[in-house]
């Protein structure tokens, strides 16, 4: 199922933040929106989720228009949406917390835990703290937040800075899974990043955002070489992911502070 956003406005109150911003995402494909702070990427997401009201425009999943429904029934048409700062419960077990992301699938319990299988498979580290409590967890719980969305089986998953406070080594296996569930289960991904080399490494298409509105789009590698986009986002501010496995030089790999732009956008 695919995304279509188009000529969408949003903001909160009367502070409009979104102009006019149009972004796609295909079944199979990875989109990602890239901008400083402030360009308005979070309310961008917001919005998509039905968390946010739009002032205009539409949002589509599939041939479904979305744009005035809420976040619930948004949710169970088909899109998850994993917000900046994980959001884990803390108190509760990991399991738990899994079982909490497939609410609008609640009825099928046999269902439910063929889910969870699947989604440990897609982070193994999961499934050895399943009855730990999710505010023990360190990079963890961005891949707990990862797998409780995939537990309602989106065919839309839209993420909000995933990479964010992580270790290089934890961002490199958090979009290795995210290029995974591309392929395997044909997702349409919309991916919210500041580290802009990271998510163009695995985005099929990318957007480039300043100030409520979409200022370039195209192929990553053509963005790259964009001498704006090189001045404004890739100066040093920005975790390099290595072309290396992950168990290769995990000294250096632990050793590297990920660096950001600065900020969450909002």
């Amino acid at each position: 199922m695919s995304l279509q956003i188009r000529d969408l406005y949003a903001g909160y109150g009367r502070l409009e933040v979104l102009h006019g911003v149009s972004v796609a995402v295909e079944p199979g494909a990875i989109a990602a929106v890239v901008g400083a702070n402030g360009a308005g990427k979070t309310t961008l997401l917001r919005a998509v989720s039905g968390l946010l009201r739009a002032g205009a425009g539409t949002i589509r999943l599939g041939d479904r228009d979305v744009t005035s429904l809420g976040a619930e029934s948004i949710a169970a048409a088909g899109l998850a949406h994993v917000p900046e700062n994980r959001l884990v419960f803390p108190s509760l077990t990991v399991g738990d917390n899994l079982t909490l992301g497939a609410w609008t699938r609640r009825r099928d319990r046999t269902a439910m835990a063929q889910r969870r299988t699947q989604v440990v498979e897609y982070f193994p580290r999961l499934a050895e703290r399943l009855g730990q409590p999710a505010g023990t967890l360190s990079g963890e719980q961005q891949m707990l937040a990862v797998g409780r969305g995939l537990m309602a089986r989106p065919s839309v998953l839209i993420l909000d800075e995933p990479s964010l406070g992580l270790a290089p080594r934890v961002i490199r296996e958090i979009f290795a899974t995210l290029a995974r569930l591309r392929s395997d289960e044909g997702l349409a991904i919309l991916l919210v990043e500041q580290n802009v080399r990271a998510a163009f490494k695995i985005a099929d298409h990318a957007y480039v955002m300043d100030r409520g509105s979409v200022l370039m789009e195209g192929e990553p590698t053509a963005l790259l070489d964009d001498e704006r986009v090189q001045q404004a986002y890739l100066g040093g501010g920005y975790v390099r992911v290595s072309e290396e496995p992950a168990n290769e030089r995990p000294e250096a790999a632990d050793a590297a502070k990920p660096e950001s732009l600065p900020g969450p956008a909002r």
